[in-house]
């Protein structure tokens, strides 16, 4: 049972939370000695098994053919945006501004299509070595074939979603021919269940939030022995996926003569949510390119569940629930009370710090994003900008900013539909005109 009286006295930022005001909190442990229950070897692996996919994907989603079978997002540079955001922050961005736009990623656009995708690629292989007769060797455009969809077809897969990774595992497991079970919370946008069921996926719905929902999927995946359930609270595999990003990020920082040390530090601003996905990119990223990355998370403050989990030590063993705080976002993907089992854990010495936002605020980003540079994102993709302002103040006395760089990570939105699209424009105009 939870003390709160003793939390609160031992946190007072827990008020502040309790209020749902804008708060930072900078990681003590940070850049200190970490124990990691794995390290750049694993990244390399899941990168392989990408590779072998490859071939696959360009002929069950040819949408990936420009990229030969690789699953990738551009690294942009924001110019308008910059000068936008200048015009209003306290604090300037001395240095530029790219997004990571993780929003056009093939399949389902969204971050979920590295760690959700990839845990799906991990038990097929799986299954297709075991009880085919796939060898590393082959061109994995073979499991594209009949024989593999029915082999495939005994099996399950499950997962508990608030949309995107429901999304992202929805339509590759459904391809490639498991029964594929979808539950998601009260939160996720109705467009998003539309879509898994245009693809044959079976989707459970609660009116309840996202803790509610994967414990009902657990449940009923651990009854039936044929189903695999992703576990989007606690899984090394989705955690691996995610961390690719760091490898495919380091290149496209190359080719674009983007520097990054000790005079020109790198700061990535990543929406939380269970904390899984930005977790694994941090991870990555700390991995492949060192100590002068710091990344910081992104979260509402009506539901900063990986800041309560870290700030206390508690990680999932908190909910903002235990608070009093109430949950209510309109970014859906981050609408998540508990934090992931692991990814407080790993980023205890990784992670410089979080900084909650208000909807509002997010709300009017989504519309100057989409006016200075004309590129849509679902509004918690956008929370990484809203967060900027804040962050800077907080970093100027510590970092030599003048010559960093600035990623937002811009986790889904391309596949939004209009009508949903020209609702979150409309939603954040009137914030603006305020």
């Amino acid at each position: 049972m939870l003390d709160m009286d003793q939390l609160l006295k031992d946190y007072p930022e827990i008020k502040t939370m309790q209020e749902y005001k804008p708060l930072f909190w900078q990681n003590p442990d940070y850049q200190g000695k970490a124990e990691l229950p794995f390290g750049i070897e694993h990244i390399f692996d899941a990168e392989a098994r990408f590779q072998r996919f490859a071939p696959y994907f360009e002929v069950a989603f040819p949408e990936t053919l420009p990229t030969h079978g690789i699953l990738e997002s551009p690294l942009v540079d924001l110019p308008k945006m910059k000068a936008v955001l200048n015009q209003k922050f306290a604090h300037k961005i001395e240095g530029n501004l790219y997004l990571k736009a993780d929003n056009y990623l093939p399949i389902s656009g969204s971050i979920k299509s590295r760690g959700g995708i990839y845990e799906v690629l991990k038990f097929a292989e799986k299954v297709a070595m075991e009880h085919g007769d796939l060898v590393y060797g082959d061109n994995y455009a073979i499991l594209h074939e009949k024989r593999y969809h029915k082999l495939f077809s005994n099996y399950g897969i499950a997962v508990g979603s608030t949309g995107n990774l429901g999304l992202s595992i929805g339509i590759v497991a459904q391809k490639l021919g498991f029964n594929t079970s979808v539950h998601m919370s009260a939160d996720a946008a109705q467009w998003k269940k539309d879509k898994l069921r245009s693809k044959g996926v079976n989707v459970v719905e609660y009116n309840d939030n996202f803790s509610h929902a994967i414990t009902e999927g657990r449940k009923q995946a651990d009854a039936d022995p044929s189903v695999y359930f992703i576990d989007d609270e606690g899984s090394y595999d989705l955690f691996l996926g995610y961390s690719v990003a760091a490898i495919r990020l380091q290149t496209q920082l190359k080719a674009q003569g983007i520097k990054v040390d000790k005079d020109h530090p790198l700061f990535v601003y990543l929406p939380a949510g269970v904390g899984g996905s930005p977790s694994g990119v941090a991870f990555g990223l700390k991995q492949v390119l060192g100590e002068h990355v710091h990344p910081v998370f992104a979260e509402p403050t009506h539901i900063p569940s990986v800041t309560l989990g870290m700030m206390t030590g508690l990680n999932d063993k908190i909910s903002v629930y235990d608070a009093g705080i109430d949950g209510t976002t309109k970014a859906d993907g981050l609408a998540v009370g508990r934090p992931s089992r692991i990814a407080g854990k790993i980023m205890k010495t990784l992670l410089l710090g979080t900084q909650t936002f208000d909807d509002q605020e997010m709300m009017k980003d989504v519309v100057r994003l989409y006016d200075s540079e004309n590129i849509r994102l679902e509004p918690s993709a956008a929370s990484g900008f809203t967060i900027l302002d804040q962050v800077l103040g907080q970093l100027v006395s510590d970092f030599p900013l003048e010559n960093a760089s600035h990623i937002v990570w811009a986790t889904g939105g391309s596949m939004v539909p209009k009508e949903d699209m020209l609702a979150y424009l409309k939603d954040g105009k009137a914030e603006l005109n305020k």
